[in-house]
Parts: structure tokens; C-alpha cells; sequence
């Protein structure tokens, strides 16, 4: 009952929250100067077709009146017509949406592989210059920004040594036969692993850049959970008993210590979407980010909306995933 109690605490101010950021975002994109209409005409246009694409898209009503006619259109899942494309706007949004959430899985993966080689190594080697050289390499990932590590992959395995691609998210010249635009998966599903490559060749060096920052928090924080449970009872018997070092890392320590890390890795996976949107463009990646870049450029005001919008409901259901997990995972929290 408690579980379900925080369950439904959690949802209602989910709830909440998206609202509260539907508001926002709706007045204060209206509020910045700049006309959408004016941007999408000729320099020839006149007063009357200016009066009439204004009246077109709602926006000769006064800005309340505007929210209540979108809010309304949203909840039957109408977001509006993109300003700039002329395309529905839920259209737009969920067609680039499966780009961004492949490249951040990737950086994902990538970031709990580097971290988690670099917590268990450091466990392992503790105390050594193995392990103090772990830590300037988690601090130098950390104190440099995801699109500078981008420019300097650009620059080496783009550039100099050209062994990825820079730019989009798969060889044009390619047979696309995919059904959804979930191209790394669907690729693997149809054994078109000449597909799965290209693809992964251009994922590869953003998904790198978004994940180097996010291991070197990950390798700290689990290793410094190591470090600690290394010290608890069960993991002294379990050497007693004569295991090795790393059979007491991996078996007995690592099981009680990835809690805190399990938890980190959810929260910081939304930081990881939102972060997207400057490397796409760094790389000309088709996704969301690259996206809502053009928008806030043109103002197309009901695509900036959406993408909003959509960004808040990934980042709060995720974080309603990770409290949940994190509930069950913990016995003290499950049996409260």
C-alpha cells in the first residue's frame, strides 16, 4: 500500500508538472521578440497575406486565448501544424523521436561500459597509481563539456584519420528497407547487418561524445560504492573463504553496490536526451535536437511546443521509472 501510495503521489505530480511546463513554454516562447509568420513569407508579401496566414495559424488571438485553443487540441492529441513544414506537428516530432532515443541508448551503453570497467578496475588496483590515474581521467571527462569532445573526435576520427562518419545518420546510397524509423533495430531484426554498421559508424562518434562526461560519474560513483561495501562483513567472509579479488568485486561486492549507480544512470539519462540537441547538430544527426534547433531558428511555435512537450514527458516518466525500480529494488523502502 505505501508503494502505491508514492506510485500515485508520483503520477499526480507528474501530472502537474507537465502542465506547469506546458504553461511556461507556451507563454514565454510568445513573449520573445520575433514574428513566425513574417519568417516564412517573401520579402514581397503584403498586409493582407501576412493578416491572413496570422489568422491561419491563431495567432491574431490574445495569447490566453491562443493556450486554451492548443490545451484543448492537445488533449485530443492535436499539437497544431508546424508553422515552417505545413505538417502536423505530433507527425514531426514522433518521426525524429526514434533517431534521438537510439543515439542516447547507444551513449548509454557506451557510458555504463567505460564507467563501469573504470569502477571495477579502480576497486581492483585501489590504493595504486592504476587507480590515481583512473581518477584524472574521470576528472578530465568531467571538466570537459560533450560538444568539445565532439570537435576533438571530429577533428581525429573524422579529419585525420577518417575512420567515422561526421555527418547523418546513414549513407544515403544505401536499400532503406525499414518499416519505422527505428533503423539500428530494425536492421539487427532483419539481419541486415551491412545496414546495422553504416548506421552504427554514424552513431558511433556522438554517442561517444554524449557518453564520456556521463562514465566518468558513473566510474566514480561505483567505485567509490565499492570501496565502501569492500569493507562490510559478508565481503571480509567471502575472502575468508578464499575467493579471489575480482570473484569478491564482481559476486559479492558489485550486487549491493550498483543500487545508488542504477538510480544515477535513470536520472541522468534524461540529461542525456537533452543533451543531444547540440551534438546533432555538431554532427547533422536527423534527430530531435537537430530538430528543435531549426524550430527556435525559424520560431515555428507550435513545433518548438511539441518538442518541448515531448522532451518533459521522457524526462518525468523516466524519472517515475527509476523512483519506482528504486522502491523495489530497496527492501527498506519496499517493506516501509
Amino acid at each position: 500500500m505505501q508503494l502505491l501510495r508514492s506510485f500515485l503521489f508520483r503520477l499526480a505530480s507528474t501530472a502537474i508538472t507537465l502542465i506547469g511546463v506546458a504553461v511556461i513554454v507556451f507563454f514565454v516562447i510568445r513573449i520573445v521578440p520575433g514574428d513566425p509568420i513574417s519568417m516564412m513569407l517573401p520579402p514581397g508579401a503584403t498586409d493582407e497575406d501576412i493578416a491572413r496566414l496570422t489568422a491561419l495559424y491563431g495567432l491574431d488571438k490574445s495569447i490566453p486565448q491562443q493556450f486554451l485553443i492548443w490545451a484543448g487540441g492537445v488533449l485530443h492529441g492535436d499539437f497544431g501544424m508546424s508553422i515552417t513544414a505545413r505538417r502536423p506537428v505530433l507527425e514531426l516530432v514522433l518521426g525524429r523521436l526514434p533517431a534521438t532515443l537510439e543515439l542516447s541508448i547507444m551513449a548509454l551503453v557506451i557510458a555504463v561500459i567505460l564507467g563501469g570497467a573504470a569502477a571495477l578496475i579502480g576497486t581492483r588496483e585501489r590504493g595504486t597509481k592504476i587507480e590515481a590515474g583512473i581518477d584524472v581521467g574521470n576528472g578530465m571527462a568531467l571538466s570537459v563539456p560533450d560538444f568539445l569532445w565532439a570537435l576533438v573526435l571530429i577533428l581525429l576520427f573524422g579529419v585525420a584519420w577518417p575512420v567515422f562518419h561526421i555527418s547523418g545518420r546513414i549513407t544515403p546510397s544505401l536499400d532503406l528497407p525499414f518499416a519505422t524509423n527505428f533503423y539500428l533495430f530494425e536492421s539487427v531484426l532483419r539481419l541486415r547487418f551491412d545496414l546495422w554498421a553504416d548506421i552504427v559508424s554514424h552513431m558511433f562518434m556522438p554517442a561517444l561524445a554524449l557518453a564520456i562526461p556521463l562514465a566518468a560519474i558513473i566510474g566514480q560513483l561505483l567505485k567509490q560504492s565499492l570501496k565502501e561495501t569492500m569493507h562490510l562483513d559478508y565481503v571480509t567472509l567471502a575472502r575468508t573463504k578464499g575467493y579471489g579479488e575480482n570473484r569478491v568485486i564482481i559476486r559479492e561486492a558489485l550486487p549491493n553496490a550498483i543500487l545508488p549507480t542504477l538510480t544515477l544512470v535513470g536520472v541522468q539519462f534524461t540529461f542525456l536526451i537533452g543533451g543531444t540537441v547540440i551534438i546533432e547538430r555538431l554532427f547533422s544527426y536527423e534527430g530531435l535536437g537537430n530538430m528543435a534547433i531549426d524550430a527556435v531558428i525559424n520560431r515555428d511555435l507550435p513545433l518548438i511546443q511539441g518538442i518541448v512537450i515531448l522532451f518533459a514527458v521522457i524526462f518525468t516518466a523516466v524519472n517515475l521509472v527509476v523512483d519506482l525500480t528504486y522502491a523495489l529494488l530497496n527492501p527498506r523502502l519496499r517493506h516501509a
